[in-house]
């Protein structure tokens, strides 16, 4: 009986020193910083596989590294004159920070009211390089993360966000913010309300979502899915399959190494090259695809210039169509087509060829213009067609 008893006060004090050494020994401390009071607590939790901060307000940063354990410091800024004013509202800040499972949590939140309005807030979090999975999450705040082995997920009520040098993947969000990406291994799932977003290099496919700022992508490994709600978009190379929409902003496109589908409500498009099937419309700007093996251009209102050419890709037919403006289309030597070309309004507009294979006719001073012919024995159909403009056909160079 006695030692049943002691086995019954032994265990639940034996389970209390285990709960105890799981949740981190934090210091604080309050100081003055002109004419606010500010609180800092620090604090460490062993190394485990994951981390999430979830805090209610202010910025995140974390950095990864060569340490051993994870370290945080909290630093809640009130612009109070009382020093026991302020002890009142950092009394209602709470900082919480324990392991659970293969799991390390640092939580911020307030205790059953709004967040003052004159509070700011900023965790700085360290982690060894090789964790596998950290999640940051603040409601308002921006988040700031580099230096991960592992996968990395951010989300923000509203504030920016920005990642570099993460080894296995990152999914950013943010209610209106902007996101800055440097280099990243792994797949990237980026998207805001309405910021700008920008990708230094991404190893992995990539899909990048904004209400209406402008997305700028300077190296993509493999495939891209961009959209963005009135925005500009700007890829300097895509590695792989490339889809791109705006709803009215302009795109500009260097190199693809696959195919792509871009389309936007009323800028111009532009690409220097790509290697697959180019299908691009626009709702009144010009089009520039140069150094492409076939093509669907249409544009309500603005000029087409296409350059064809073998690139090894898949050739399919190819169809230039615009209501108001001029095709001019550059053809290689070694390009086989079955061309086929109209002007609906022949006053002042013409037909003009630099092939001899490409007849062309006129009916009378003000009837329409046509011409068809084959080069380098026939392919796939080159259909060119402009309500009101020229169209040229010219070698290229």
């Amino acid at each position: 009986m006695k030692l049943k008893r002691a086995l019954q006060i032994v265990g639940p004090a034996i389970a209390l020193a285990l709960l105890a050494s799981l949740v981190a020994a934090q210091e604080t401390h309050i100081s003055r910083e002109g004419g606010a009071w500010a609180q800092e607590i620090t604090g460490q939790l062993a190394a485990v596989k994951n981390l999430r901060v979830k805090i209610d307000t202010g910025s995140v940063v974390l950095r990864g590294g060569q340490g051993q354990g994870i370290n945080y410091v909290a630093h809640i800024r009130f612009g109070t004159s009382s020093e026991q004013e302020a002890r009142r509202e950092f009394e209602e800040y709470k900082v919480t920070a324990y392991v659970k499972g293969d799991t390390a949590w640092i939580v911020g939140d307030w205790q059953g009211r709004r967040v003052p309005r004159h509070c700011n807030s900023e965790f700085s979090v360290t982690v060894p390089r090789e964790m596998t999975l950290v999640k940051l999450e603040t409601a308002g705040g921006s988040v700031d993360a580099t230096g991960v082995a592992g996968h990395v997920d951010a989300d923000t009520g509203g504030g920016s966000i920005h990642v570099d040098d993460i080894g296995n993947g990152v999914n950013a969000e943010t209610g209106g913010g902007s996101i800055s990406v440097g280099t990243i291994n792994g797949d990237l799932g980026l998207h805001t309300g309405g910021g700008s977003i920008e990708v230094h290099q991404a190893n992995g496919k990539l899909v990048a979502e904004t209400g209406g700022g402008s997305v700028e992508i300077r190296s993509g490994a493999q495939g891209a899915v961009i959209e963005t709600g009135g925005g500009g978009i700007a890829v300097k190379h895509c590695g792989g399959r490339l889809k791109a929409h705006t709803g009215g902003g302009s795109v500009e496109l260097a190199d693809v190494d696959g195919p792509a589908d871009i389309d936007t409500g009323g800028g111009s498009i532009r690409l220097s090259s790509a290697k697959g099937h180019v299908r691009a419309e626009t709702g009144g700007g010009g089009i520039e695809l140069m150094g492409v093996p076939s093509a669907r251009a249409e544009t309500g209102a603005g000029g087409i210039t296409v350059k064809l050419v073998n690139t090894g890709g898949e050739r399919r037919d190819s169809d230039l169509e615009t209501s108001t403006g001029d095709i001019t289309v550059y053809i290689a030597s070694d390009v086989a087509l079955n061309v086929w070309a109209s002007v609906d309004v022949g006053s002042g507009h013409k037909i003009t060829s630099d092939f001899s294979d490409i007849h062309i006719r006129s009916e009378g001073d003000w009837g329409p213009r046509s011409a068809e012919g084959k080069l380098n024995g026939g392919g796939p159909t080159l259909k060119v067609h402009t309500s009101n403009g020229d169209i040229s056909f010219r070698r290229a160079q």
